[in-house]
């Protein structure tokens, strides 16, 4: 292997080795100077473990979560990093192999264990009971902060000295079985959510929350959802086949919901066990299907009646929304395709630079996309009639002869992905034609205030 070869390989196996726990104060070596207005703490979430004795997990969103924190105080910085001590985590840890099964890498019965353990095995995971591995986002609900993913299992921790302080359910709370890791905060500190209630909720919904800024409880004698309040629920355009969704937008008055052609096959899920296929292959685009978009008063919790809908696209973070002139506008990163996950299975990750870049050449490449939806239309309207009257926009909005709107998007440009803003502009236009302050929420870092 050439020199070359091996700094490549090198630096991609950065992205799948174990990392290993900084558990105490490093204080970092700064160069130059920081400003001294920084002061706090700045969390940090992603996936950290990615074997476990002789067992490896197959995908890169599969690794055990591990929190980083870097904390500002007067010009000098100190990190710290711990792996969150989920059940997950900790079941891993005692068996000394993975055996819980994650996103990427379904984990079978020991086959040391009798026929009646691995029996017992395969009825449990006819309904799966998700992993608590939350090595996704950072959430604030009221003044408790939490790991989070996308199931139902939450987990805090305390934000200065990462330690895991217990695991929340959500459905103990509201009647959802998944959740976002990406809410939204308003500037009284209400934290807004989504979730999606597909088993054991009644009728298949999506799920919009909120909880308030005040809901900790001061004596820690209950969680912060305790004081969850549901906003409303959206039923699932199909039954057996709901949208998959990984952020959502927020205006000052309006919640923006993008139900996508990229969905969840209920029934390929429940018995994903049995058909010896992990999670992630249970999503699926679908190229013929179109893109609904959902308006939501999220101050009365009543959805828009108009329909609005444009051609099919994958989506999983939003950047930001604001309303203007009668207008909401909002930004999107989109893909034409679903096989953006494909490139994260550790196997693709191990190949050598140029050939990784080879194979995944033809991919679908994220575009940052603006649609404008139209609040006020009027009945006189001529059908076909573009309803979008900004300026500095190329995004349509198309009346049609059922009184529904066919949205295209205006393509702002290419190559972006994870996007951030400053949050103090989310729901807010900056005034200029490009980014309503851009925002990226994954892996979303918050600072919290030194005290």
């Amino acid at each position: 292997m050439s020199v070359r070869a091996q700094l490549q390989l090198s630096m991609l196996s950065f992205f799948w080795r174990n990392g290993v726990e900084t558990p105490e104060p490093l204080k970092a070596d700064v160069t130059g100077s920081i400003p001294p207005w920084l002061q706090g703490t700045l969390l940090r979430n992603g996936p950290g473990l990615f074997s476990v004795g002789n067992t490896s997990y197959k995908h890169w969103f599969d690794g055990m979560a591990l929190i980083h924190s870097f904390t500002f105080k007067d010009g000098e910085v100190f990190y710290r990093s711990k792996f969150l001590k989920s059940e997950t985590y900790k079941k891993n840890l005692v068996a000394n192999r993975i055996v819980v099964s994650e996103f990427g890498t379904m984990v079978y019965p020991d086959p040391c264990k009798n026929i009646f353990s691995k029996a017992f095995s395969y009825l449990m995971n006819a309904i799966p009971d998700f992993t608590d591995n939350n090595l996704i986002n950072i959430i604030r609900y009221g003044e408790d902060y939490y790991a989070s993913s996308e199931v139902n299992y939450i987990n805090q921790i305390d934000p200065m000295s990462l330690e895991t302080l217990g695991r929340t359910n959500y459905r103990n709370h509201i009647a959802i079985n998944l959740a976002t890791s990406h809410p939204h905060y308003d500037e009284e500190g209400n934290t807004y959510n989504m979730g999606t209630a597909i088993m054991n909720f009644g009728k298949p919904k999506y799920v919009i929350f909120k909880v308030p800024a005040n809901a900790t409880d001061k004596e820690k004698k209950q969680p912060a959802l305790s004081k969850v309040e549901q906003i409303c629920s959206i039923p699932f355009r199909s039954t057996l086949y709901p949208s998959y969704f990984h952020s959502f937008g927020m205006t000052e008055n309006y919640i923006i919901f993008v139900e996508q052609a990229f969905k969840l096959d209920i029934l390929k899920l429940a018995t994903a066990y049995f058909r010896d296929v992990n999670w992630g292959s249970c999503l699926k685009f679908d190229k013929d299907d179109i893109t609904l978009i959902h308006l939501v008063n999220r101050k009365t919790g009543k959805t828009v009646s108009t329909k609005y809908y444009a051609d099919p696209f994958v989506i999983f973070h939003h950047i930001n929304a604001y309303e203007e002139d009668g207008y909401v506008v909002f930004d999107l990163i989109t893909y034409q395709d679903s096989n953006l996950y494909d490139m994260f299975y550790i196997h693709n990750m191990k190949k050598d630079v140029d050939k990784f870049i080879e194979t995944n050449k033809d991919l679908s490449r994220p575009t940052c996309q603006r649609f404008v939806l139209p609040l006020n239309i009027d009945q006189e309207t001529p059908t076909e009639t573009n309803l979008v009257k900004l300026q500095d926009t190329t995004a349509t909005a198309v009346l049609k002869q059922d009184g529904s709107i066919y949205c295209t998007p205006d393509t702002i440009f290419e190559g972006l992905e994870l996007p951030r803003i400053n949050y103090k502009f989310n729901s807010k236009s900056t005034g200029t034609s490009m980014a309503p302050g851009w925002s990226g929420h994954h892996i979303q870092a918050r600072l919290q205030k030194w005290t």
